[in-house]
């Protein structure tokens, strides 16, 4: 008796089990890279395409690179910065205070003290 499904054993989404016998896999190469945490990454990259001078360790993130003897330094990760830090960034205290102060005149004028 069956179960009533008429696809056993698949799934959807579902690869074939053996390749096609009418295509060919595309040609490939693999190519190494090397990151400072010594990690060994190997990447698939179609034959005719240049490989590119590096690329991100899967493992842990960092840059890597061609030359295992001579890896990519670790990357600087910059520091969370509020908006308030941008804003003093491009603004010097005299902008701040100028600002301000027409800011606070807007302010005083809608409300009936001018000031």
């Amino acid at each position: 008796m069956s179960s009533g499904s008429a696809i056993r054993g698949s799934r959807v989404g579902s690869s074939p089990m053996r390749p096609d016998e009418r295509s060919e896999p595309a040609p490939r190469r693999q190519v190494s890279y090397f990151c400072a945490a010594g990690h060994d990454s190997r990447i698939w990259f179609a034959a005719e395409v240049a490989a590119p001078e590096t690329w991100d360790c899967p493992r842990c993130g960092q840059p890597a690179g061609l030359d295992r003897s001579n890896p990519p330094g670790r990357s600087r990760t910059e520091p969370y910065k509020s908006h308030l830090a941008y804003v003093k960034e491009r603004r010097s205290e005299e902008d701040a205070e100028a600002i301000l102060a027409e800011a606070l005149a807007k302010v005083r004028q809608r409300r009936g003290r001018a000031e």
